[in-house]
């Protein structure tokens, strides 16, 4: 079995039965959502402007790391408009026919979450343009001279993308989105108020304390921290009383392997890889990738945007470099300061 296959702090959907609880503690109204404020304050103007129009919202387009709220925030748009949504993801529209099935399927003012639509094919991808500008798609049917074009016409629907890859999409694809929205990792008090509501629905006691534990080690992430805090809540009704404190959430996370910046196994591997072979870089991602026996697009996706939120790592045009936080958060002697401040600034881009 893989040794990440069952990483606490993966960003990535976990298994069904996780998901289903998971799932039982995301928000259902746009007031509920925590964080992304600058992201929800415009989508709520944006939804509000299309329902008095009566027109469907404009296609929304969602970039940033895995686990930061896109899929719940396109079914909280779906609900705030009233409408049904369909879910799905670029790698299971195989053929251009499935997504064409999709599209037609629709209802006036339906939403269509695409996760991951940097991995849409490109049959399927050119589907989508005139699907989004016209409401209509070009199908052909047969083969050969006997081949027909038939134009199908749509109702009207918002289309919201997701990606962890907004430079992978295609420019034609990307031009259609009449809004685009960053998300960013949360805050530590973001994480905090939503640690503290999952609690009230899991229903178990939680402390301050305990609190500010677990939002400091969830990497910026909510599907992380509710994670942390399933885990931390078996320890507790196990191995204590059944109520969350301090005592039992350290005694939990120590066991898991998670220190107090959140870094787990393979982000310490990554660094101290990075250091003590490499002298603290510059190095090549598919270097790491190749040594650590994990994928480039995974070390990217998964691993450098938290360390790079944290300090620990820097993505430079020569390479990645471990910073001086680093060396000393490994317990290591780190160069001295006028070397290191030189490769920051040579390589930064």
């Amino acid at each position: 079995m893989d040794e990440n296959e069952n990483r606490i702090v993966d960003t990535q959907a976990a298994g069904f039965e996780e998901d289903r609880q998971d799932f039982s503690l995301r928000p259902r109204k746009l007031a509920e959502y925590i964080g992304q404020k600058g992201v929800t304050e415009n989508l709520k103007v944006f939804i509000d402007a299309a329902k008095l129009r009566g027109e469907p919202l404009d296609h929304v387009l969602f970039y940033g790391p895995p686990g930061l709220g896109k899929t719940t925030l396109a079914s909280i748009i779906a609900a705030e408009l009233g409408v049904d949504i369909r879910i799905t993801s670029g790698p299971a529209i195989e053929r251009a026919g499935d997504l064409a099935a999709l599209l037609t399927n629709l209802n006036q003012g339906d939403v269509l979450f695409i996760d991951e639509i940097h991995r849409l094919n490109r049959a399927a991808e050119e589907i989508l343009y005139s699907a989004m500008e016209d409401y209509e798609i070009d199908m052909i049917v047969g083969k050969g001279p006997s081949a027909k074009s038939y134009r199908i016409p749509l109702a009207g629907f918002t289309l919201i993308g997701a990606t962890t890859r907004a430079g992978s999409l295609s420019a034609p694809l990307r031009d259609r989105f009449g809004v685009i929205s960053k998300f960013d990792l949360y805050t530590q008090g973001e994480l905090s108020q939503i640690i503290r509501r999952s609690a009230g629905l899991l229903e178990i006691a939680i402390d301050e304390a305990s609190l500010a534990e677990l939002s400091a080690r969830s990497r910026g992430t909510p599907r992380v921290a509710n994670r942390l805090l399933k885990r931390v809540r078996d320890f507790s009704q196990v191995q204590g009383s059944g109520a969350i404190d301090k005592e039992i959430t350290d005694t939990a996370l120590s066991s898991l392997g998670i220190d107090k910046k959140g870094l787990e196994g393979l982000d310490r591997d990554i660094l101290r890889l990075m250091i003590e072979k490499f002298g603290g870089g510059p190095v090549g991602i598919d270097t790491i990738a190749a040594s650590i026996g994990e994928e480039r697009v995974t070390i990217e996706d998964v691993y450098e945007p938290y360390l790079i939120q944290a300090g620990f790592l820097h993505r430079t045009k020569q390479g990645r470099v471990a910073s001086r936080d680093a060396w000393v958060w490994l317990g290591l002697e780190p160069p001295a300061e006028p070397q290191q401040a030189q490769l920051e600034i040579e390589f930064s881009e």
